[in-house]
């Protein structure tokens, strides 16, 4: 389906793209405004955007912006530091659709690649082949490698495999006037012919001359002047044309999109090191730290990286890590160093290791190193270290860590002496730096903290950078020793590389792009880095503060935890954890959390026009998110799309009214007790009459069933049951599965009372007779009062039980969560009820733990068990209490899925205009693996929205984690079950 412009105007331009391509075409002001930033502090907003379906719709793209005069801005996954994918220009994005491998040998180790193909993809691609593409960049998870290409990028490892120009063979590139060449080691390769077929290339021909000539007249000026460090990939590669076997592509790299689109990039490869150690070494202080790099090198190691204590107290703060920083921090050091050995001798590893312990304690500090020689634990020490760019970002309020010193790169001995003056020149302004990163190679990542809203911050950050730089080039370093040059760094070039060199990157450029077409004004003829003009946050920039449901004091307001996405897109990853499931299966940036964030951050300062944020297109651009929660756990920086979306429903609902689907679904708690006592007639929607009107009244999906109504709901005929003298539990039972699938609920009781518990039942307080609810489905549609109303019941019932500890027991995700989350926010007393929510198997385990538990269970029915965990328990960490419940069965072995949401979510995937994207969101990982299990195979879920995405998608029926306990009781327990 082709994602036309909604509004673009009287634009010829938009006009001819949507007429002659296939790809999208996306003029409007929300998609130009989603494109307007990367992962730096700058913001312009593009002409238009184009999103390519194949080779040939790049090649019209680029022609037609000729005809037009409009330049064109690629662009991959928007992560730039620099600012280098930012620009008034029309930008072509290649990372929804141009990610083929398109040839791979793996005798040559080489591949050739379509530019929007992602790092971790195609390392998972090459794996079973024993094989990796080693340019290994902490934004693997989204960062594509026609952008990796284009920045030069680098990674841990570059001690041992070298920058992005020396893994690329070669390119198969687009000029600025659609003229397509090959470049290769050659120096002169041929050309594709408008035919198809091979032929000598004028073009081609024409700058392998000109290059030729700038390289003579300039030797000894770039033998003079460029930095001889590990790292630096400022400028053009224009030293690389002094090699015997010149590769033109090597100028390309590293170009940011200045000199050419790349349509096929030539990989070389390497072997999958057969064994990796890890060594953590902590130091007391920052400078200790830095002193001994230079002597951990001598031991060859495959990376050190540094993390320093900025790092490690924010990331003690956010859950994807606070949780397993235990494993391998010990205390509270200043710094710490990763130190990896990698190879083929596990020994020869482990060996190294010892010497490492060596070193560190020649250096004074024995006992510093913590190892990890084993593959679970340090994936978990790198995943800390590659979150930590977004780690540092999650400072809250408006000073954050700004980069724009961040990539000077020194000698490995100069480096202490380095750092301590550099943070000489931060306190000299009132600020201090995290630093982080890639030790070994004297480039370490350094922000300084600075308000960018304030001009006087900006003028900090102009003399910090002059200073900085001056420092550098006294130690005849780098200023760009990773990020690339874009806007922050481009215009100092002159004052490392010289006039001369300054004028051959002018000639290349013209070599290549003599109409200027190609991201203008990056590497050469650059703006100033501080124009506040091309700032996010502008000098004008202005946010409002709508009136809230919940409580964002914590970021200085809602606007504030809208602004803490910094862009570096860690939503966008495709596979590894929850987030984002909508952009997984659309790939749109529209549908990422950083899309939403940028439009809500967009519309709250009046960037999107009056209104905006009630808007349809604010609707549409928040259509998507299923509420799965773990933006909250996943994204480094916090953002909580899920609660951000309450809030933007809840003044749309107040603005424009509630439509009759959502009343449908967000009233449930309320109509269901009337339904129930006619299930036949409220099952009818399962005929294809009743489906077909349920998709003309309510936009139900006609082939999609809902929950088949209980003939017989859970209701307790009395308060408690159990034994009396027991210790008490109150078992909250959520509509779902009262009025779908009561038997769950059975299932609990049964295996509270089987190990002596009382069990009491939640009932309304005084008149009331109207079963409680957690107010989950009023949120779900933005209406916050009537949630409220919910939970203020719900508190008011348990209230004589929380205040005698009693623990309140749940089995709906999605409804114990919401106590958890979002009651203590919305009541001012529902905290003391939020601190004894739980889920049944949470109660099992902690009283398993207690030594309290006595629960004797037999052999279930099969002996695997395939496990699904709702995105509400993984995204508040509480998945892992259902595995431990369920091993509590003998002789079973239980596996979990490996995925993101299942897509149902809710009423999501019932609703017609989103059920595709529901189905197809289950089908990235979620149903293949219920299709692979055996039949013999017990698939859990605990979600209610879960189980109904198995049986109506497989034809398998899938069971709450408690009635697969309940079942593994023995059969005289089971005779005596409660009913009701």
């Amino acid at each position: 389906m082709r994602r036309q412009s909604t509004n673009a105007g009287n634009s010829p331009l938009a006009a001819q793209l949507s007429r002659e391509l296939e790809g999208e075409v996306l003029f409007d002001a929300f998609s130009r405004g989603r494109y307007s930033t990367d992962a730096s502090m700058y913001q312009i907003q593009p002409i238009g955007v184009v999103v390519p379906r194949h080779k040939d719709d790049v090649l019209c793209a680029i022609q037609i912006a000729a005809q037009h005069g409009v330049p064109v801005l690629p662009r991959g996954a928007g992560t730039s530091q620099a600012g280098q994918t930012v620009g008034e220009a029309l930008v072509i994005d290649a990372s929804k659709y141009l990610t083929g491998v398109n040839e791979f040998r793996p005798g040559d180790r080489t591949v050739a690649v379509e530019p929007g193909i992602v790092l971790d993809t195609l390392n998972e691609f090459l794996k079973p082949h024993g094989l990796f593409f080693p340019v290994d960049v902490s934004t693997s998870s989204r960062a594509t490698i026609g952008g990796m290409a284009g920045n030069n990028s680098v990674g841990a490892r570059s001690l041992h495999y070298g920058h992005m120009v020396d893994n690329v063979r070669g390119i198969h590139a687009v000029l600025g006037d659609g003229e397509q060449i090959r470049l290769g080691a050659s120096g002169r390769r041929s050309a594709d012919a408008g035919n198809g077929h091979a032929a000598e290339n004028g073009a081609l021909s024409r700058i392998a001359d000109q290059m030729q000539s700038l390289y003579a007249r300039n030797a000894d000026e770039i033998a003079r002047r460029y930095p001889q460090v590990a790292r630096n990939v400022a400028g053009y590669n224009i030293n690389r044309l002094g090699r015997a076997d010149p590769n033109l592509a090597d100028l390309l790299v590293g170009s940011e999109g200045t000199l050419a689109w790349f349509q096929e990039l030539e990989l070389a490869l390497q072997p999958i090191p057969a064994n990796k150690v890890l060594g953590v070494c902590h130091f007391p202080t920052f400078s200790a730290a830095m002193e001994s790099a230079q002597h951990i090198v001598t031991l060859d190691p495959a990376a050190t990286e540094l993390i320093d204590r900025t790092v490690l107290d924010l990331a003690a703060d956010i859950p994807a890590f606070s949780s397993s920083m235990s494993s391998f921090i010990n205390g509270s050091p200043a710094a710490v160093l990763l130190v990896e050995f990698a190879g083929e001798d596990r020994d020869e590893q482990l060996r190294k290791l010892d010497q490492l312990e060596e070193i560190m304690g020649e250096l004074g500090l024995p006992d510093a190193v913590l190892r990890a020689d084993d593959a679970a634990l340090q994936q978990s020490i790198w995943s800390l270290r590659k979150a930590a760019l977004n780690i540092v970002m999650s400072m809250k309020g408006d000073g954050k860590p700004v980069s724009f010193v961040e990539d000077c790169a020194v000698e490995l001995e100069d480096l202490p002496e380095y750092t301590a003056r550099l943070d000489a020149i931060f306190q000299k302004y009132n600020t201090r730096g995290t630093w982080y990163a890639h030790a070994s190679v004297g480039t370490l990542h350094v922000r300084p903290v600075l308000n960018v809203k304030l001009d006087q911050d900006v003028k900090k950050m102009r003399a910090i950078a002059e200073e900085a730089f001056a420092l550098v080039r006294e130690y005849k370093g780098s200023h760009s020793g990773e990020h690339g040059d874009g806007i922050a760094r481009s215009e100092f070039h002159e004052s490392m590389f010289g006039g001369r060199i300054v004028s051959a990157f002018q000639e290349v450029k013209r070599a290549f792009d003599p109409e200027n077409r190609l991201n203008p004004g990056r590497i050469v003829d650059p703006p100033r880095m501080d124009d506040r003009s091309l700032f996010r946050f502008k000098p004008d920039y202005r946010s409002s503060e709508p009136n809230t449901a919940f409580d964002w004091s914590l970021w200085g307001g809602f606007s504030g935890a809208v602004e803490m996405c910094n862009n570096n897109g860690a939503c966008r990853k495709l596979s590894g954890g929850t987030m984002c499931p909508s952009f997984r299966a659309t790939r749109d940036e529209q549908h990422s959390t950083r899309g939403r964030a940028n439009a809500l951050r967009l519309a709250l300062s009046g960037q999107l026009g009056s209104g905006s944020i009630t808007s349809s297109d604010m609707a549409e651009s928040l259509k998507l998110c299923v509420g799965c929660k773990a933006c909250r756990r996943e994204c480094p920086t916090g953002v909580d799309m899920a609660k951000m979306k309450i809030e933007v429903m809840r003044q749309q609902v107040a603005e424009n009214g509630l439509p009759l689907r959502d009343r449908l679904f967000g009233f449930f708690p309320r109509y269901a007790p009337w339904m129930a006592r006619a299930p036949y007639i409220a099952n009818l929607q399962s005929s294809i009459v009743g489906s077909k009107m349920s998709e003309w009244l309510f936009g139900l999906a006609a082939n999609q069933p809902l929950p088949h109504w209980a003939r017989h709901p859970f209701n307790p005929a009395s308060i408690s049951v159990g034994h009396n003298d027991g210790p008490e539990v109150l078992l909250f039972a959520d509509c779902f599965n009262r009025y779908f699938e009561p038997d769950n609920l059975q299932a609990a009781v049964d295996v509270l009372v089987s190990i002596g518990r009382r069990v009491r039942f939640v009932a309304p307080v005084g008149d009331e007779t109207r079963p409680l609810c957690c107010g989950r489905t009023f949120l779900s549609v933005g209406l916050v009062e009537e949630a409220r109303q919910e939970l203020t019941r719900l508190v008011k019932a348990t209230s004589e039980w929380v205040d005698r500890g009693i623990p309140v027991v749940g089995l709906e995700p999605s409804c114990v969560l919401t106590l958890r989350d979002e009651l203590p926010e919305l009541i001012p007393n529902g905290a003391e009820l939020a601190s004894k929510a739980m889920f049944v198997e949470e109660y099992l385990v902690e009283e398993h733990r207690a030594g309290r538990l006595a629960l004797d269970l037999r052999t279930g029915k099969s002996s695997e068990i395939l496990v699904h965990g709702h995105c509400h328990q993984k995204a508040a960490n509480a998945f892992s209490p259902t595995i431990e419940a369920l091993q509590m069965i003998p002789d079973v072995k239980i596996a979990t899925i490996e995925s993101t949401c299942c897509g149902m979510a809710g009423s999501f995937g019932y609703q017609a205009d989103t059920q595709k994207v529901a189905r197809n969101i289950g089908e990235l990982d979620f149903l293949p693996a219920i299709r692979e299990a055996s039949e013999d195979t017990i698939i859990v879920a605990d979600g209610t929205s879960c189980r109904h995405q198995v049986a109506s998608a497989t034809e398998r029926k899938a069971h709450h984690a408690i009635a697969v306990i309940r079942d593994a009781l023995p059969e005289a327990v089971k005779c005596g079950r409660y009913t009701f």
